[in-house]
């Protein structure tokens, strides 16, 4: 099977026609999709009819799937979806809109926030990828900013004084931005882990930012200026060069590598129906015990240049 791949963005994201994930994928295909995403980390596949099964088999073919669940925990909770997809609804469990008040609703609004899948996990998110099955009369879009542009295009000084920095990550964090609140139950479910702020992307070789609205302070540093040193770096990383703005149709598959992006819901006031499913390929391990070739670049010369020095 032969790809086409259509730039959307000169470095984000692209377009890729030739797939039909109903009918299954070869391993050649699993090659040529990856190095596309090598290329542009946010890859659209339109025009896709499928079920819970046949998404959860593509994504499999790329990596250990996260088992999906509320970030709220709850109480004999099932899944309208699938144990391996994320429900990226505005639906309850028996398919109705969820009432404006409903705490998994008002959870839900910090996806409108700069974020990273899965960063505040110990082992956070490769990919994502998203299915739209129903969208709202008003339509549904996404934001998504090139962070390996983004480290690219930061002074060498900024390169420097970043390099080795380490972020303390949260999902209560993300929340308590927007007003909500998770208990202490809740918080524990999901306690405070760390990532790197810089860290290599081993597909393209490049070094890339790791930002998120989860990441709380930086470690070892004043609360306060960790902060405004995060919100700089994400106010860097979104500027309109780097962003590709998404308007979902029926039927699209998204993906995007949650390595080197980071992305954002857009609100839109709509009464209808949104019914949307995420599939999550957790990475390898930490970014803190992923390979570093800042601590010897002549280990990879291919990320010399990207290297800070």
């Amino acid at each position: 099977m032969t790809l086409t791949v259509r730039p959307l963005h000169p470095t984000v994201a692209a377009e890729v026609s030739g797939v039909d994930i109903a009918k299954g994928v070869d391993a050649a295909t699993v090659a040529e999709l990856v190095a596309a995403s090598n290329r542009y980390p946010v890859l659209v596949l339109p025009e896709q009819d499928i079920d819970k099964e046949q998404q959860v088999a593509f994504a499999a073919r790329f990596g250990p799937l996260e088992i999906a669940g509320r970030n709220l925990k709850e109480d004999n909770f099932r899944s309208r979806t699938h144990k391996h997809l994320a429900d990226i609804s505005n639906l309850d469990q028996e398919g109705r809109p969820l009432a404006r008040t409903d705490r998994r609703r008002l959870a839900g609004l910090g996806d409108r926030l700069w974020h990273t899948d899965s960063s505040f996990k110990p082992v956070p998110a490769k990919y994502s990828m998203l299915y739209a099955d129903t969208l709202p009369p008003a339509g549904h879009a996404t934001e998504f900013a090139d962070l390996r542009a983004a480290y690219d295009a930061l002074g060498d000084a900024t390169k420097a004084r970043i390099a080795d920095l380490v972020a303390e990550h949260s999902i209560a964090r993300s929340r308590s931005i927007i007003g909500f609140e998770y208990s202490a139950d809740e918080q524990a479910f999901h306690p405070p882990v760390r990532q790197r702020v810089v860290r290599f992307h081993p597909g393209s070789h490049r070094m890339t930012l790791y930002l998120a609205s989860h990441a709380s302070h930086i470690v070892g540093w004043p609360i306060p200026e960790g902060r405004s040193l995060l919100l700089d770096l994400i106010d860097h990383a979104t500027q309109p060069q780097f962003v590709y703005h998404h308007e979902w149709r029926s039927g699209d598959l998204v993906w995007w590598d949650d390595r080197c992006t980071m992305h954002r819901a857009r609100p839109r006031e709509s009464d209808g129906v949104r019914d949307m499913r995420r599939a999550t390929i957790a990475d390898v391990a930490s970014t803190l015990e992923q390979f570093d070739p800042t601590a010897d670049p002549r280990a990879l010369p291919n990320a010399r240049a990207s290297v800070p020095a």
